[in-house]
């Protein structure tokens, strides 16, 4: 089949949206597909159009549907569309019953849809190959944030829970990823200055990002709202154990008995889970054990799979 696959960012952004659109893209085109992965949609014919983001690339599905209104149009929606545009934004309320299919990236995802679509919706779990060991610092406790410093993620919870560390402890938390605003920037600046333990690295890139989370001991996602968070399933994949904060989308990947969560905001809770991480062997063995039990569900050919399948249910056509 010709696909039109849409992200409403590019190359040049680096984000979750990015990598999960080169990467299924990767997957349909070993399937035998042939894919255009653009920004907005040229107009040019395809057989099936794959769009990340109701709310952003609410145009491209809007014309597709118009100019094509029976080939089969696929809606990602992303913790942005789930947790806040598709309760307050018609565009996005539209692009859901535009979509012939609805693809969510956790399973908590169909709980936010209305109950009228939840036939229509299909979980895809995003993935990581595994990522090889490397040896941990010594004297370190080396903790990674992984994320651009936007609000969604709530991207300082980490940098004041460090505040609430016992002396003794040896943590270290660096934060990668780029400040998406100026005012970000200087907070991020700020807390360097005042917070000897949070380490602020900036824009590195995704290889390097990788070789980190090789050697670290924990990762945290404070986020607010999250769809499915890519970073979930590459800290998996290298073996590291997550502290998420306790909402729908990091529920969904992780589990709903997973020991790790802390309450949304909290940064006196997050700083305990991260000292007992850091001194309690067996809180560790325990995260350690939930995240490995959890990680079978983010392989690459899993995805893979379920993103085969969902094309596949309309090689005949759409419902």
């Amino acid at each position: 089949m010709r696909i039109a696959l849409i992200t409403p960012y590019g190359r040049e952004h680096r984000n979750g949206n990015w990598h999960t659109a080169a990467r299924w893209a990767r997957f349909l085109r070993e399937a035998g597909h042939t894919v255009r992965t653009q920004v907005e949609w040229d107009g040019r014919p395809a057989d099936l159009m794959l769009a990340l983001h109701a709310r952003r690339s609410f145009a491209s599905i809007r014309a597709f549907a118009e100019r094509f209104p029976t080939r089969p149009l696929l809606l990602t929606l992303t913790g942005t569309d789930l947790y806040r545009d598709i309760h307050e934004d018609p565009d996005a309320r539209q692009a859901l019953e535009l979509a012939h299919r609805l693809i969510v990236l956790q399973e908590r995802g169909v709980d936010e849809l209305p109950a009228h679509l939840a036939a229509r919706t299909r979980v895809i779990y995003q993935s990581a190959p595994d990522i090889a060991r490397l040896p941990s610092p010594a004297h370190t406790f080396e903790v990674l944030v992984i994320g651009h410093l936007r609000a969604e993620k709530d991207p300082f919870r980490a940098a004041l829970a460090t505040a609430y560390l016992p002396e003794h402890s040896q943590i270290q938390v660096t934060h990668l990823g780029s400040a998406l605003s100026e005012e970000m920037a200087e907070t991020a600046e700020l807390a360097q200055r005042k917070l000897p333990r949070w380490h602020w690295a900036s824009e590195v890139p995704h290889k390097a990002v990788l070789k980190r989370l090789a050697r670290a001991r924990l990762m945290v996602i404070s986020s607010v709202m999250e769809g499915g968070a890519n970073v979930i399933c590459e800290a998996l994949a290298a073996d590291v154990p997550v502290l998420a904060s306790r909402m729908s989308g990091n529920i969904g990947m992780l589990g709903e008995d997973y020991p790790g969560y802390f309450p949304v905001g909290d940064e006196r809770q997050l700083a305990v889970l991260m000292s007992m991480a850091e001194t309690d062997s067996g809180f560790y063995s325990d995260l350690l054990a939930h995240a490995r039990r959890r990680r079978g569900l983010m392989r690459p050919e899993q995805e893979a799979s379920r993103l085969r399948q969902a094309v596949a249910e309309f090689e005949q056509g759409p419902d």
